[in-house]
């Protein structure tokens, strides 16, 4: 049999599915992705705004046709921050069974930490550690004290939401950075158990968080650039990324390698997070996951027939 999972995020709409074969061992045989921006233009009305809508439940459409070539397939579909957040919530879910059949749970921000833990956790060899998952709409930290979970978070901040609140999308000037920096610092400071994570390495995971890695390995001309599960980067390294690429308008972001044209207008909200954290917590090094929520959610379900 199959198992499938389609990760419906802020900003990206995935979907994985593994061939579950009678080892136990699961196989993955399809991973698509598209960029879909869903909660673009939410604004402090929390509204998902049409042309979102019309991108994402075209790609969940495309999602749903792939998935039915497999026979056999448990599929299940989770939303996270933008759909989370959204004031028209039920009528987005009622748009998107009506249009493509498939019915989607939302996920609390917890749940969303406690899945990326499973994917990270089954698949790196980490022992203390600070996850984080930084998405569109959402952050989110995971503390992990001898491979357990010992505490977890969301934040309602992200890539997207960040970027169209305190960024202008071409050139950034210093003020809009300080006061970016300040605002996520301040919800840094209300997060009592982060003084428990100083000084331990970050486990990053998210679009914008796995940029770094794709632009060191482009530079240290890496053949499989993209391939970053496990890399290991010094902080030293992905400030100087940052600092580039906060020298540069969004054309200049365009042309960095391994930087995706797609995300050149969000990826300075999108760092804010990260570069924030590797200050607050004194990291000297971060581990890259190319597994989260997804990879979380299969790890789930197998325990679940396990028992």
């Amino acid at each position: 049999m199959y198992y499938g999972v389609i990760d419906l995020g802020s900003n990206s709409a995935r979907l994985s599915i593994w061939a579950l074969d009678a080892d136990g061992a699961p196989r993955q045989v399809l991973k698509l992705k598209e960029m879909v921006r869903l909660s673009e233009g939410m604004g402090a009305e929390r509204l998902l705004r049409e042309p979102a809508i019309a991108r994402t439940v075209a790609a969940l459409g495309r999602f749903v046709q792939a998935a039915r070539a497999f026979d056999d397939v448990h599929l299940e579909a989770f939303a996270t921050a933008a759909t989370r957040q959204a004031q028209n919530q039920k009528a987005f879910l009622r748009r998107v069974k009506e249009a493509t059949g498939l019915a989607i749970t939302v996920i609390e921000g917890t749940c969303e930490a406690e899945l990326d833990y499973l994917g990270v956790i089954n698949t790196l060899p980490i022992q203390n550690a600070l996850i984080i998952d930084t998405g569109g709409a959402s952050t989110e930290l995971v503390l992990v004290q001898n491979r357990k979970l010992q505490h977890r978070i969301s934040l309602p901040v992200g890539s997207v939401n960040l970027s169209e609140r305190y960024l202008n999308r071409d050139r950034i000037t210093a003020a809009e950075l300080f006061n970016l920096i300040s605002e996520f610092n301040r919800v840094l400071n209300s997060i009592w158990w982060l003084r428990k994570a100083l000084n331990l390495p970050l486990v990053a995971l998210g679009g914008s968080n796995r940029t770094l890695a794709k632009i060191q390995r482009r530079k240290e001309q890496v053949v499989n650039f993209e391939d970053i599960h496990g890399y290991r980067m010094p902080t030293l390294a992905a400030n100087t990324i940052f600092a580039d690429i906060l020298t540069r308008d969004l054309e200049g972001r365009k042309a960095i390698p391994g930087l995706s044209k797609e995300r050149a207008d969000i990826i300075v909200g999108g760092l804010i997070p990260v570069i924030t954290m590797i200050r607050y917590l004194d990291s000297d090094r971060l581990t890259f996951s190319q597994n989260g929520l997804r990879e979380g959610a299969l790890y789930a379900y197998l325990n679940a027939q396990a028992l």
